[in-house]
């Protein structure tokens, strides 16, 4: 289980405009395609790094979007997904304990396989609409992320809000919820895009 977190919530939009992200990180926010297949298409090698997958207790922004009247325990997953060996976005995922195999037969065998390219894979699988954040540096994922970079050792400054995206997905009536955190490594991913494409 994680250590204790920040009860802080954040305020998710409807659209992306509403966090006022520059341009180019817009790019990223707004695309409804699979991030795993974007990540790939602009980096050499990606990886995914689980960092746990179990029981914890959902965030105090998640709860009610999966259906939870409050706080409670849900089936949680912490990933790093990695361009080139560096760390560009953090993903949390939670699903309802009571959720079972038929809706998510993959979910708890996935290890540091991609979520992503499984949902985005399966035709029963259905996305909701996008959200939108910029998330300070006291709420749960920003924590979370600052502290499994500082055990890395790695200068990736988390003390400046940074933007984040989240969706449902369902399938079988079966839900999930997705939140990821773009760190500041995209940043530089988007610049290798447009220098290698000019």
């Amino acid at each position: 289980m994680q250590a204790k977190l920040s009860p802080i919530c954040a305020h998710w939009h409807e659209h992306v405009n509403h966090v006022h992200a520059p341009a180019a990180m817009r790019h990223w926010l707004a695309d409804r395609g699979s991030l795993t297949a974007k990540l790939i298409a602009h980096s050499k090698q990606f990886q995914v790094q689980r960092v746990y997958q179990q029981a914890d207790f959902s965030w105090a922004d998640e709860f009610a979007a999966i259906g939870l009247p409050r706080i409670a325990k849900v089936h949680a997953r912490e990933v790093l997904l990695r361009c080139d060996g560096m760390p560009a976005v953090y993903a949390h995922t939670i699903l309802p304990l009571n959720s079972n195999a038929s809706q998510w037969p993959l979910f708890r065998t996935l290890g540091n396989k991609s979520l992503g390219s499984t949902l985005f894979g399966d035709p029963q699988v259905k996305r909701g609409q996008l959200q939108f954040a910029r998330l300070q540096p006291n709420h749960p994922a920003m924590q979370r992320a600052r502290l499994l970079l500082q055990r890395e050792g790695l200068a990736i400054k988390v003390c400046q809000p940074l933007f984040a995206r989240r969706s449902l997905f369902h399938r079988r009536g079966g839900v999930m919820l997705v939140t990821e955190l773009f760190l500041p490594t995209v940043a530089q991913l988007t610049r290798t895009l447009v220098s290698n494409t000019n």
